[in-house]
């Protein structure tokens, strides 16, 4: 097993790789009376084969539905059991499995991750129902639900043109129906080996340490065999040149919506110019004085809400290049979204030209540090932010930089983040209310 060590922003990262090259992060915090432990996988919902959407999302369900050691609702019991939480997420690029439990718990939660890890239990009865939970999930979530899937669905569509970038990550249910036993065991074999895998630790050690811990994971993952790790594809498209339209129905709507989507810097070659990007969403709709708040919805009153975000699923550093800067809005009825999208524009164009000015940076720039800290504040939070960023970027330091690197933009990062959003294409997607006789 190779160790290095390196120091970070408030935390020290032990980072070690073991023979079968599942890598694994190491962060001590005594302060804290609990421990995390996160396996996140390099594949995310962009990495799904044609025909089988929402395949990485189905499979995060298989992966707690039994395991090599442990039957059925075993691994929740034995979290439980302990006193801790868990959970799994699906993202553009990455799923994660979790645990929060008291720092005595380490070695039960290291072992539950590593028995799944070396083989989750996939039976066609496990497969039927997980596929019958994940439909009605997007039943909840989407179908049934006011503005479902509005944006991280409708939207991509719209400014991507690429199956990965596109498609509809939470599933068609037809391509959901269709998944075999044989689709799971070659997604496992393929994604799942131990060098396409991150485990991170951190919290209370304890007595074990770090040597000890870093012990324990090779003691509980150190004999999955190794496999071929996939060569990771690069999801890269044009920006487009032109602008994109497409209006959809929504039954459940209220209120017509709009959701404008552009592209942003790639994260890896420009991390300041896309941070830019972040700090703009901010000066543009968080909080009231927000330039967007003020106009359109305490000025004007052509929106009954407003948002901006750098990023289609999360926070920042969240997705490999490319990734999507969205506003959505949502307006009477009365209000063409042409004039939302003008003055959407004009806002832009004097940021362009003028930048926010100093107290509004500085505003959002407390805002940022202020949400970055009570995020942080919790382990499990700091943990998976911890592992995503050493996953994607090799820099779990990301994510301690993040307070300083956003206080450090300028008027003019965010100047230019602006004018970038200027000129390019975009995608402009609207939403119309529709009875049910009347939608498509």
């Amino acid at each position: 097993m190779s160790v290095t060590d390196q120091p970070a922003a408030t935390l020290p990262l032990h980072r070690a790789t073991l023979p079968n090259g599942l890598r694994v992060l190491v962060v001590p915090d005594p302060a804290t009376p609990v421990v995390g432990v996160a396996v996140h996988v390099d594949v995310g919902f962009r990495s799904e084969p044609e025909g089988r959407t929402g395949f990485a999302h189905l499979f995060e369900h298989l992966m707690f539905q039994g395991s090599e050691s442990l039957e059925k609702l075993e691994h929740f019991r034995q979290v439980q059991s302990a006193g801790g939480i868990f959970n799994g997420s699906t993202h553009q690029d990455y799923t994660d499995y979790f645990e929060v439990l008291p720092g005595a718990a380490l070695d039960r939660a290291l072992f539950l991750e590593a028995d799944r890890l070396r083989a989750p239990k996939l039976t066609e009865e496990n497969l039927r129902n997980q596929v019958d939970v994940v439909k009605e999930e997007i039943r909840l979530n989407v179908h049934n639900r006011p503005y479902g899937g509005f944006p991280w669905i409708l939207l991509p569509p719209v400014l991507y043109d690429t199956f990965p970038n596109a498609h509809n990550g939470y599933g068609d249910f037809s391509e959901l129906e269709q998944a075999s036993l044989d689709d799971a065991a070659a997604f496992f074999d393929t994604y799942y080996a131990p060098g396409n895998a991150l485990v991170t630790v951190h919290g209370d050690l304890g007595e074990h340490g770090v040597d000890g811990t870093l012990a324990l994971v090779e003691r509980h993952f150190g004999d999955i065999p190794a496999r071929p790790v996939p060569q990771r594809r690069s999801f890269a498209e044009p920006v487009p040149g032109t602008e994109r339209r497409q209006s959809v129905t929504d039954v459940h709507a209220p209120l017509p919506a709009l959701a404008l989507g552009y592209r942003v810097p790639d994260p890896t070659t420009d991390p300041d110019g896309y941070l830019a990007h972040a700090m703009l969403a901010s000066v543009l709709t968080d909080g009231e004085a927000a330039r967007l708040q003020r106009r359109l919805v305490h000025r004007d009153g052509s929106v009954t809400d407003v948002s901006a975000s750098n990023g289609l699923m999360g926070g920042p550093f969240d997705a490999r290049d490319p990734d999507t800067f969205t506003i959505t809005a949502v307006h009477p009825a009365e209000v063409a979204p042409d004039r939302v999208t003008s003055a959407v524009d004009e806002e832009l164009d004097r940021l362009a030209e003028q930048g926010p000015d100093t107290a509004e940076l500085a505003r959002q720039s407390a805002r940022w540090t202020a949400a970055l800290h009570r995020e942080d504040d919790r382990v499990m939070y700091r943990m998976l932010g911890l592992g995503a960023r050493e996953l994607l970027y090799g820099r779990a330091e990301l994510a301690l930089e993040l307070p300083a690197r956003l206080a450090a933009l300028t008027t003019s990062d965010v100047a230019a983040a602006a004018a970038r959003l200027r000129g390019a294409g975009r995608a402009v997607l609207t939403v119309e209310p529709a009875s049910p006789e009347g939608a498509e």
